[in-house]
């Protein structure tokens, strides 16, 4: 995809899962990793597998939900690169419970984390951006409308619409694209603590009959970061094997 090469990307979570599958596909596009998650091991283990590659990479350790852990991470993100060209908002968490059953702790971490946590991403990163231009891309996911048992996370990830679409708006001035993309279910270590007799009962509503593979989800949150999406943004990609409400 055109004009990734040397590119500084951020990905949030990216020791696991769809932002270690992004990061990887970045780095064979030629961009500048910086890999950052609460699990420092596994962001280092992606930032090597990306070096061995002949790609750049930088592992830090990051609580996307604290607003000073983010500052440290700009310090060293501008000492070491000068600035960023693009941030992938992918951290997240789930904490499942029907309503009456959640507590106010479940209710708090998943949206600081999913929602706190990409909000605080975009003020601290933009900066970073501007007189650059470039991309951010929020992970939201199919549980924008509603889902059974996740009242906190389908809240987080319907405000990352708002979030995306507003940054989007206030952003076009600079340069800055901003867009989210949805996905489906996909086979992550979030998915797979799901019991199988639930994951079997989504594929029903799947037309593909399938769950999606992290590097699917990748290549579309890739395509919002390059300039192959140039007059691409405030939207929402649903990467979902055709489901529908």
């Amino acid at each position: 995809m055109r004009g990734l090469k040397d590119k500084v990307i951020v990905v949030t979570g990216g020791a696991q899962g769809i932002g270690r599958a992004t990061a990887l596909r970045l780095a064979e596009e030629g961009a500048i990793l910086v890999i950052a998650d609460r699990n420092l091991e596994g962001a280092t283990a992606t930032a090597k597998e990306i070096e061995t590659s002949g790609a750049r990479a930088l592992a830090i350790s990051l609580d996307v939900s604290d607003r000073e852990s983010w500052a440290q991470a700009a310090i060293k993100i501008k000492e070491t690169f000068g600035g960023a060209d693009g941030l992938v908002n992918n951290a997240g968490l789930t904490r499942d419970k029907s309503l009456l059953k959640m507590g106010e702790d479940d209710w708090d971490v998943v949206l600081n984390v999913n929602l706190k946590g990409a909000w605080l991403g975009c003020q601290t990163i933009v900066p970073l951006m501007v007189g650059r231009g470039g991309s951010i891309v929020n992970l939201s996911s199919e549980a924008r409308w509603g889902a059974f048992g996740q009242s906190n996370y389908s809240s987080a990830k319907s405000g990352l619409v708002g979030l995306t679409r507003t940054v989007a708006i206030e952003q076009a001035r600079n340069g800055i694209r901003v867009n989210a993309v949805a996905p489906g279910t996909t086979t992550t270590p979030m998915v797979e603590a799901v019991p199988e007799q639930i994951r079997q009962g989504w594929l029903e509503s799947i037309p593909l009959r399938r769950e999606a593979n992290p590097a699917e989800i990748a290549s579309a949150i890739v395509f919002l970061l390059s300039d192959d999406a140039s007059y691409v943004t405030g939207q929402v990609l649903g990467v979902n094997g055709g489901s529908a409400l």
